[in-house]
């Protein structure tokens, strides 16, 4: 076994690029660290993400987020708002459904939940996580069930948890369309 390169990884990726897949977006209320949110971007760039709606969070533009993101930013639209509820109207407005990802209490385990459509993942600061206004506008609000002694996943791995099992229930229903 080696690892692809070149024209045998393009050829990888451009099959999974032509099954039918959902809209991807993200919404982040106040997450602060900029190489969280670099290493969110670069996440949602790599997963086909098209839209990020930001809530006083760190600037995506910044030398500390570029230094994760390695400029993967130009893949998404990006939109800062100055609330949660206008950037969650936003979110519906561009035709998702809101997720939050959050430890709540009447959260249900992420993978009950149905991804497989377009859908606007919500995250929130590295400790508090999502505001109680977040978690009142979203849709529905599920959590990544963890086995281990550690309570809680760093803001960008949750992301990119939430982002893969997204698309992974979107691949599950798809057809690999024909190639043109």
């Amino acid at each position: 076994m080696a690892q692809l390169r070149g024209t045998d990884l393009k050829r990888l990726h451009r099959t999974w690029r032509r099954r039918k897949v959902h809209r991807l977006a993200l919404l982040l209320e106040t997450v602060q660290s900029p190489f969280n949110v670099g290493s969110i971007v670069r996440t949602a760039a790599a997963l086909g993400a098209t839209d990020l709606y930001l809530v006083g969070s760190a600037a995506i533009r910044s030398a500390s987020a570029q230094k994760t993101a390695m400029g993967t930013d130009r893949y998404l639209s990006d939109r800062i708002y100055e609330t949660v509820a206008d950037a969650v109207a936003a979110a519906r407005a561009d035709g998702y459904t809101v997720i939050g990802l959050e430890l709540a209490d009447e959260a249900t385990p992420l993978h009950e939940l149905d991804l497989a459509r377009d859908v606007c993942l919500a995250l929130g600061h590295e400790d508090r996580g999502l505001s109680a206004t977040a978690l009142g506008l979203c849709d529905a609000v599920g959590y990544v069930p963890q086995l281990g002694k550690v309570g809680s996943l760093n803001v960008a791995v949750a992301a990119a948890i939430a982002c893969y099992e997204a698309r992974r229930q979107g691949w599950t229903e798809a057809e690999i369309e024909p190639a043109t």
